[in-house]
């Protein structure tokens, strides 16, 4: 084993899935370390460094909920959602909650490495994204976003925005006034195609309207009806 290879958590309550994720994982050269509920996941989390967390939703001690919350607190580690829970409202509330991806069960290894990789390149090369940026902060009213730090602040005070809501500033501060369709929003913020989710993109829309409204009373997001969001145009 690669002491170097990036380290996954594995916090799923059934023995042969877990130990099946585990050997799929180490055969492609990481190095899973396991948990089976959410509450030793949480201990293990807290105790080592991962650089991505699995995890089911429904287990003892502490839902999968959770404990992303709970990691969302301290950190921005990729957390990829593996469940039986396959309804479209679930998928969107896991995804505001601050996972970054679902996979529904039963699911196929390949699919599940493929998805890992992708949110390991992810993590590993924030750079991609600070390049888009020309590592520079942009500013616009009292917002401010930072992509070397990943943040985005209201008169100087971080509002703790997820990876996707903090994509989705981004696009807003580059091009503010510009319309943005959901398909635009969700390609850009997630990286993938989009397949007609709107909810989601109202969802995290209103995440950051009301992070945004905690520390301020002006508007920064425009809803165009019919048509899609943008950044608030000053007069």
């Amino acid at each position: 084993m690669d002491v170097n290879a990036p380290r996954v958590l594995i916090v799923e309550d059934d023995d042969n899935i877990n130990n099946l994720i585990r050997e799929a994982l180490s055969k492609h050269g990481l190095n899973p370390v396991q948990a089976f509920s959410g509450t030793e996941g949480l201990a293990m989390f807290k105790s080592d460094k991962f650089d991505l967390v699995l995890l089911d939703l429904m287990m003892p001690g502490m839902t999968g909920e959770e404990l992303t919350r709970r990691i969302r607190e301290v950190s921005q580690v990729p957390v990829i959602i593996v469940s039986a829970k396959s309804h479209v409202d679930s998928k969107v509330n896991l995804l505001t909650s601050g996972a970054d991806d679902f996979i529904g069960k039963p699911f196929e290894l390949k699919e599940l490495i493929a998805r890992v990789d992708v949110q390991l390149r992810k993590s590993a090369n924030p750079g991609q994204d600070a390049a888009s940026s020309e590592a520079k902060a942009i500013s616009f009213m009292d917002l401010e976003l930072d992509p070397e730090t990943y943040s985005v602040t209201v008169k100087g005070s971080d509002i703790g925005l997820t990876r996707q809501e903090f994509k989705i500033m981004e696009l807003f501060l580059k091009f503010p006034g510009k319309v943005f369709s959901k398909r635009e929003i969700y390609e850009y913020a997630w990286n993938d195609v989009y397949i007609g989710e709107d909810k989601t993109i109202n969802v995290h829309i209103s995440n950051i309207r009301t992070k945004i409204k905690k520390l301020t009373e002006d508007e920064y997001i425009d809803t165009i009806w019919g048509v899609g969001f943008r950044l608030h145009k000053q007069n």
